[in-house]
């Protein structure tokens, strides 16, 4: 499974990252063996933390494991990337699996909330009592590390249809919105990204 996550990796992630000229600021927290739980923000795009994961191979040859909501598997093809790039759904029994075998595993606490953000409402944080990747690391004693990626936001303008976004995502779990990339278009706008990495936090002995 491994071997075949690398293969797709450079394909799939490396146009994208050379597409938005894409770095890492404090790639040295990322620990270079043990579990780590890595905790970003969560744009329209989504991609963007495919780029971390790419970039943290690149750097040190890790594969970390994105957990993702439920309803991507439900979609057809976009569920088969997301089982290609090694990822799996969102429950805290994956996230511990993962953690015990050493892995690093990467959340988006914001979820699909967090990424149907309006435009006016870019650059911020919905993560409100989410803190479920604390429990994790917590639970398995292993450092958290925290990861932004603000220009993210910037790749599409998503505009305000709040009644029938909030209608669909409360009723459904389902993203509804209208949002323009380059130009008119859909294709996204090729503005840099960089992503920032905390220090590594260790959580406290339970």
């Amino acid at each position: 499974m491994e071997d075949e996550i690398k293969d797709k990796l450079e394909p799939i992630v490396g146009r994208l990252a050379s597409y938005h000229k894409h770095e890492v600021l404090g790639m040295n927290s990322v620990p270079k063996e043990g579990a780590c739980v890595i905790a970003s923000n969560h744009s329209l795009a989504t991609y963007d933390i495919a780029l971390l994961s790419y970039a943290i191979y690149k750097h040190n040859g890790r594969i970390s494991r994105p957990l993702v909501d439920k309803m991507f598997f439900k979609i057809p093809f976009l569920g088969d990337v997301m089982k290609v790039l090694g990822a799996q759904k969102g429950t805290r029994e994956n996230a511990n699996s993962l953690l015990k075998k050493g892995e690093i595993v990467t959340v988006a606490p914001g979820g699909m909330k967090e990424s149907l953000r309006t435009t006016s409402q870019r650059y911020q944080f919905y993560w409100d009592s989410r803190v479920g990747f604390a429990k994790i690391a917590m639970d398995n004693q292993c450092p958290v590390v925290l990861a932004a990626c603000p220009k993210a936001d910037d790749i599409y303008d998503v505009l305000p249809t709040k009644t029938i976004t909030d209608f669909f995502y409360n009723k459904f779990r389902f993203p509804v919105f209208l949002a323009r990339g380059l130009g008119p278009t859909p294709i996204p706008r090729p503005v840099k990204l960089t992503h920032h990495l905390s220090k590594p936090i260790k959580p406290p002995t339970i």
